[in-house]
């Protein structure tokens, strides 16, 4: 081995070294603290939830280890903890009363599994298509039922087995409740609440740990009658865990539920947790296989489902966490709780828990959810998915919501506005938005029949999608209408759906994608405007009305759709028109200053003529029309610049070329012309070679920069640009590749600014 290649693993196990001893102190520095401040918060929140699902107060602690650990070290999410989450402890209360705690057990082991194959299957993208407005409406609904449920063992009581029955009991445990039990409660509570305005300091304790310690050494030392923890026996009950007796569709139902809850739950919060740090996005597949291989583990070893928990990741983002070390930590730290300080435990109070319970039950209600599914529309979906969870139970909630969900959205996918009105000038403009099926026909048909018979109407369609129903109908009346005398002239701004159906054209059922907004540039003969569409087979329904002139129908157009929009601005404007730019530039058809310039009404002061020639000072035939613009434009208007535009092919410059030949039958554009001789002198003096193709586009250019030398004979416009107060632009518009250049002045000028 030569000593070159021997240097090789010496430096790359000197790098190797060097990324540990980064990733230590990284770890040292800041995923230690963080895990330090999520142990403190998973502790008192595993023992609630553990006590609100009806399982043992350790099971709660088991899933904290193997959520932080397991399921830190699997997951795909960099930040993201886990643990035991309220939102499935209505699920897991449900199934220990059905089967017992070991099935439960089981039945965790195997949603593990269910979650672990998913992920492999990488089916974790369609998890995120359930509506959060059902999400955050079954988590409010948990909410209720565990604050309701806890109210009660606070009081003094028990809870009892729905939230209806929790509800109507109420009244009793409030005139028969404990004095000790209802103070605990009372001052755990207020602590929650009070934590948050207390200094920085102060609150680097967690809430709910600091709320337990001041109720158990209040409860202490004042010897208050309350129940305390009770841990013995808890972990003698955490057994193998055995199959569920009963019917086996039940417990495939019990399998997927908690499989999809506990995996959307984590997905979802995967999703809020990648917005909270810099670090590398979430992979939700691998997220997914870690949450199955962490609830196999805990199910076999006897503690809660595992989710992501949002309260928890969201403190561990908070507190400055950067890898995936800080969740695994934070499961280390809750094991050797577990083991060597166990039994502090025993000295919290129950109430103190049940208080615990009841402050996060109320929070669960999040009034930011509400606004937010209130902003798209889904308030309908959050409300009955809550309602349906509190008085029937979680599975029924979500199902109910997803259900309410989907109506809600095909209904928007089949939505269609019509709106049918008079116009000025006596005709009915009628629009119809949206996608037009069989659900929107009665409202088509009771709108239409709204225009008064004979009547001239214009029908804009406005739509991605047509069925035949709707077809029917639009087509039914219109040949009612015209046979009655009226007119129909229908307009189809997105795609040409009732033209091809007219037609017997095979219709394609998928939905268009959405049209091109604008189309008032679009040149008459490319817009998509019919006045009927016939099917062969069909008679006429009466004599043909000829075509009005495209003016006329333009303004019509303009009337119906920019009108409205344009209105506010031109309503600004009809007192005093404040132009920045006197814009020079040829009447060929084909140049259009407002687009080519991006400009809007009140920007441009425009002349146009044949060449966009500027007659110089003095010069013959005399011509009054561009210097009296010039002179309004920079002595009265106090415009800016002064832009002269030409463009290519202009026809005024191939008649120079020819020596007015090309203008020979046009006297007054022979007489016109000789305003453009100096550009024609000027262009044969700067000309390399015989003429060719490129001639005519380099006299164009050169007629341009010459304009530009002809607006400095005029004396005022000569002394603005002098004192920088004015400046003259030259552009060069080039049809064909639809590109504006900035044409410089002529050599030897005084150069401005372009």
């Amino acid at each position: 081995m030569t000593p070159r290649a021997e240097a090789r693993p010496g430096v790359r196990v000197c790098r190797m070294t060097g990324d540990t001893q980064r990733n230590l102190l990284r770890t040292l520095r800041y995923d230690v603290p963080a895990s330090l401040v999520v142990f403190l918060i998973a502790v008192p929140l595993s023992l609630g939830i553990a006590m609100a699902s009806g399982a043992p107060l350790a099971a709660g602690l088991i899933a904290a280890v193997v959520g932080g650990i397991v399921a830190g070290a699997l997951g795909g999410s960099a930040i993201q903890v886990s643990g035991p989450a309220a939102g499935l402890s209505l699920v897991v209360a449900d199934l220990v009363q059905t089967y017992g705690w070991r099935a439960t057990c089981m039945i965790t082991l195997l949603a593990g599994a269910v979650q672990l194959l998913l992920g492999l299957l990488r089916a974790a993208r369609a998890a995120l298509a359930v509506s959060p407005a059902v999400i955050h409406g079954m988590l409010a609904g948990v909410g209720v039922v565990i604050a309701l449920s806890q109210l009660h063992i606070v009081l003094g009581g028990s809870p009892q087995r729905s939230a209806l029955a929790n509800i109507m009991e109420l009244p009793s445990q409030v005139a028969a409740m404990h004095g000790h039990t209802v103070a605990v409660g009372l001052l755990t509570i207020a602590v929650l609440a009070l934590w948050t305005r207390l200094p920085k300091q102060v609150k680097a304790v967690p809430a709910p740990l600091a709320a337990l310690l001041v109720a158990a050494v209040t409860a202490w030392v004042f010897r208050w009658d309350v129940t305390r923890v009770d841990l013995s026996g808890s972990f003698g009950e955490l057994a193998f865990p055995v199959l569920p007796n009963g019917d086996w569709h039940q417990v495939v139902g019990a399998v997927l539920l908690v499989a999809l809850l506990a995996g959307v739950e984590s997905l979802l919060c995967s999703v809020a947790v990648d917005g909270m740090h810099a670090g590398p996005r979430a992979d939700l597949d691998q997220e997914l296989t870690g949450q199955g291989a962490a609830n196999m583990v805990t199910g076999a070893l006897g503690g809660l489902p595992v989710a992501g928990v949002i309260v928890r990741s969201t403190a561990n983002a908070q507190a400055g966490a950067q890898t995936r070390s800080s969740a695994i930590l934070h499961g280390v730290w809750v094991l050797v709780f577990a083991l060597g300080f166990g039994w502090t435990i025993q000295l919290i109070p129950m109430e103190a828990l049940a208080a615990l319970l009841v402050f996060i039950g109320v929070q669960m209600v999040n009034l930011g959810h509400v606004r937010k599914v209130h902003g798209h529309g889904e308030v309908p979906v959050y409300i009955i998915t809550m309602g349906a969870v509190i008085l029937l139970g979680l599975a029924e909630g979500v199902l109910a919501g997803l259900a309410l969900a989907a109506l809600l959205a095909l209904r928007r996918l089949t939505w269609v506005t019509v709106r049918v009105r008079e116009m000025p000038d006596g005709r009915w403009h009628a629009s119809i938005c949206g996608s037009l099926t069989f659900l929107g026909v009665p409202r088509l048909t009771h709108e239409l029949r709204t225009i008064p018979t004979g009547a001239a109407v214009d029908l804009d369609l406005n739509i991605d999608f047509m069925d035949n129903a709707a077809f029917e109908t639009i087509h039914s009346w219109r040949l009612g209408h015209e046979r009655q005398g009226g007119t129909v002239d229908i307009d189809e701004l997105h795609d040409e759906w009732y033209a091809l159906a007219a037609s017997g054209a095979r219709m394609n059922p998928v939905k268009s994608p959405p049209p091109t907004p604008d189309r008032w540039w679009l040149p008459w003969a490319h817009r998509r405007r019919r006045t009927s569409w016939q099917p062969q087979d069909e008679p006429e329904p009466g004599p043909r009305v000829p075509a009005e002139c495209q003016l006329t129908a333009g303004a019509r157009e303009f009337h119906r759709r920019t009108a409205p929009l344009v209105r506010p601005i031109l309503t600004e404007l009809a007192h005093r028109q404040q132009p920045t730019h006197l814009f020079i530039t040829c009447a060929d058809s084909r140049v259009v200053p407002s687009l080519i310039t991006a400009s809007g009404p009140g920007d441009l002061f425009t002349v146009r003529n044949i060449g966009n020639l500027v007659p110089r000072k003095g010069a013959e035939p005399h011509d009054d029309s561009v210097v009296a613009a010039i002179e309004y434009a920079t002595q009265v208007l106090g415009v800016h610049t002064i832009t002269v535009c030409g463009h290519s092919g202009c026809g005024a410059m191939a008649g120079l070329l020819s020596g007015g030949v090309k203008a020979g039958s046009l006297p007054g554009m022979r007489r016109w012309l000789r305003h453009g001789h100096h550009s024609l002198a000027r262009f044969i003096e700067t000309a390399d070679g015989p003429l060719d193709s490129r001639a005519l586009d380099q006299l164009c250019r050169v007629n341009v920069q010459q304009q530009l030398e002809n607006l400095r004979t005029y004396r005022k416009v000569d002394e603005q640009v002098r004192e920088g107060r004015l400046e003259l632009v030259g552009l060069y518009f080039d049809i064909g590749s639809a590109r504006v250049h900035m044409v410089p002045p002529l050599p030897g000028t005084v150069s401005v600014r372009i």
